[in-house]
């Protein structure tokens, strides 16, 4: 029954996952909302979720304009359970940003396919890569992203290797033309930026053991389905299959040496794993496997609030 609901894609679908989204952000961040329970608290915590709900619709958007899912609502539905068995991911504000921001770089780089605008592409992706890094350092992995699109595209031109550096000089200046004009200490802001870290006790909670070992081990069980289909997509679409593998494990790096360890990191896997699984999804045959599935992602958030 539910996969069968969400089996092709429907306007409901979006009502329904701005409903899931909506109740796990109130859930997630109630104590600093009663905290800090003002008019612009309330606002700043409106525009946050604005956000949150930005980037599903943002996934979507180029998930289906590239084809890389099937007609149906499998990736927002997963994308937005994640934030459910994940709900951590949705306390950082930062981090938040730096996601949108990864995923327009994704956008551009997933649409190097039709070997249109490659230039101006290349710039967007490397540019917004640099923006999402200013609200999180770590994001800058996804610099190597960039690079490794052109070789997956076998974009051969030099020059256009040259662009990607381009769009990060431009970011620079903007960015220090900010600090000049507004008069910043430059110390401030680059402390810390290369600092990173491998202890993680501060993850050893049960929310965020069973969280992260839902998430990664139906991503692993996926991904050997996942590469396997990849054989069997059109010539032109598979360098963006490739490219989604490499954002999973960019995304994984972040989670490994992350600095400040709180699940917040998560969120970077979101995407590229919504994908990974979405295809696994869609080939299971057997219906009643499919529906277990779905339903165990769907039931694993309320079963970890009573833990």
């Amino acid at each position: 029954m539910i996969s069968t609901f969400f089996s092709k894609s429907k306007p409901i679908h979006y009502i329904v996952v701005s409903t899931i989204l909506l109740l796990v952000f109130v859930w997630a961040r109630l104590n600093l909302i009663r905290e800090d329970f003002h008019v612009w608290g309330v606002i700043e915590e409106m525009a946050l979720f604005s956000i949150c709900l930005f980037s599903v619709f943002l996934f979507d958007f180029f998930v289906s304009r590239n084809k890389l899912t099937k007609k149906n609502s499998y990736n927002i539905v997963l994308f937005v359970l994640f934030f459910a068995i994940l709900p951590e991911t949705v306390l950082s504000a930062k981090i938040l940003m730096a996601n949108v921001f990864v995923l327009l770089s994704l956008r551009r780089l997933i649409s190097l396919r039709t070997q249109k605008n490659i230039k101006k592409k290349l710039f967007d992706a490397a540019f917004w890569v640099v923006i999402a890094t200013l609200f999180y350092a770590w994001a800058a992995v996804f610099l190597i992203l960039v690079f490794v699109a052109l070789v997956t595209y076998a974009i051969t031109d030099v020059k256009n290797y040259l662009i990607p550096f381009i769009g990060v000089a431009t970011a620079g200046v903007l960015v220090a033309s900010y600090v000049s004009v507004a008069n910043l200490e430059t110390s401030k802001l680059i402390s810390g930026v290369f600092d990173y870290s491998l202890d993680y006790s501060a993850l050893n909670s049960k929310q965020i053991i069973v969280g992260s070992t839902i998430l990664l081990s139906f991503g692993l069980w996926s991904l050997f389905y996942y590469v396997k289909n990849i054989k069997s997509q059109k010539k032109t679409y598979r360098p963006s299959f490739k490219l989604i593998i490499m954002a999973a494990i960019l995304g994984l790096l972040i989670v490994i040496f992350a600095p400040t360890k709180n699940g917040s990191e998560f969120l970077f896997l979101f995407a590229p794993l919504s994908i990974i699984i979405t295809n696994y999804i869609e080939v299971i045959t057997e219906k009643w496997f499919k529906e277990t599935l779905l339903l165990a992602l769907i039931v694993a958030p309320v079963a970890m609030l009573l833990l």
